[in-house]
């Protein structure tokens, strides 16, 4: 039998193609498509202005995707709301819906796990399971739309998962999002967060797609990111630093360092003049986070008085840097921590 098409995936142009070898014409793939991305059709039938012909074959020859809300748990201190979606396969991701003085930004999951490996992150204790495709990283925005009833203006691929270890899937969500007849919303509200795929951001460059690049740095020298951040080992800092430089110098847009503070692990002055000197004529913001405390790790959270300690060093040799305010603390917002509760519970059942 053959395999159904994921409709929701396909760009315009492949949506038309495959239509007029239907012998369907041009028009009606636009209307396919404004029904999957801006009237967030989850059905076929939902289609009113396409024929019944049309209609059957695509319930015969395709499928839409979607998301089931699983869990949702909403802040009391913020509003902040955290999504638990459970995919057509059993698989769950999560996204954390958050309110900004300049609207509504959704942080989505790229993976069904990861394989990164980096050492205090909750999202990576299981590994990978499988990419998502480009059609269930929408399903989490359009979901979050729907049950919000708000558009969501900017976007953080920031969740589960590592976005450039999934390169092909992620660009194509990326045209999807951004075209004119679905949600268009503009790159430039947009940022993409990578541990240091070196060769993944060097493409990324080529594309010229306007969106910000947010790089995990947390330790300004090999060793002591070789500890935290197996990636560490096949692509070093100074490797990571000629793309950063690059990718500013091919897009013209600021790179974004994160940097997740440990207490007695990364958090120490010499750690901060140490970071200081790797990036201090860069044209660059680093943002500091002090690390979500994760049960199955070792890695606790630096204090407050270490954290402001740490960024008065930094600016006082002119880097720019924030502190990342934390959102939804009170609902494991930070990425991974709900679906790997999930997972232990029913493990546990089993």
């Amino acid at each position: 039998m053959p395999t159904k098409q994921d409709v929701k995936s396909m760009s315009l142009e492949e949506l038309t193609l495959w239509l007029a070898a239907k012998g369907q014409p041009r028009f009606r793939a636009g209307q396919v498509f404004r029904w999957l991305h801006k009237r967030m059709a989850l059905d076929f039938s939902e289609m009113s202005d396409l024929p019944s012909s049309l209609r059957e074959l695509l319930e015969r020859e395709c499928y839409i995707t979607g998301v089931k809300i699983q869990k949702k748990l909403v802040s009391e201190v913020d509003d902040t709301v955290k999504y638990l979606y459970e995919l057509p396969d059993g698989n769950r991701v999560e996204a954390v819906l958050m309110r900004h003085r300049h609207g509504l930004s959704l942080c989505v999951s790229t993976q069904v796990g990861c394989r990164m490996g980096c050492r205090f992150c909750a999202s990576t204790l299981g590994g990978l399971v499988r990419n998502l495709t480009p059609s269930e990283m929408l399903d989490q925005v359009y979901m979050a739309q729907r049950d919000g009833g708000e558009r969501v203006g900017n976007l953080v691929l920031m969740g589960i998962g590592e976005p450039l270890d999934n390169f092909e899937n992620v660009l194509r969500f990326l045209e999807l999002l951004s075209s004119g007849d679905g949600l268009n919303l503009s790159l430039r509200h947009v940022s993409l967060s990578t541990c240091g795929l070196v060769d993944k951001i060097r493409l990324l460059a080529e594309k010229r797609l306007g969106l910000t690049l947010s790089v995990s740095l947390h330790a300004a020298d090999d060793t002591r990111r070789d500890s935290l951040m197996p990636v560490n080992r096949k692509w070093p800092v100074g490797e990571l630093m000629a793309a950063c430089e690059d990718y500013f110098a091919a897009t013209g847009r600021r790179v974004s360092f994160e940097y997740a503070l440990v207490d007695g692990v990364n958090d120490r002055d010499e750690d901060a003049v140490r970071l200081a000197a790797l990036v201090g004529h860069r044209n660059c913001h680093v943002n500091l986070i002090p690390v979500n405390t994760v049960a199955e790790t070792s890695y606790r959270r630096s204090g407050p008085q270490r954290v402001r300690r740490f960024r008065q060093l930094l600016e006082e040799r002119g880097v720019t840097a924030t502190v990342r305010r934390e959102l939804g603390s009170d609902i494991a917002a930070a990425c991974g921590q709900l679906r790997l509760q999930e997972i232990t519970v029913t493990d546990s059942t089993l």
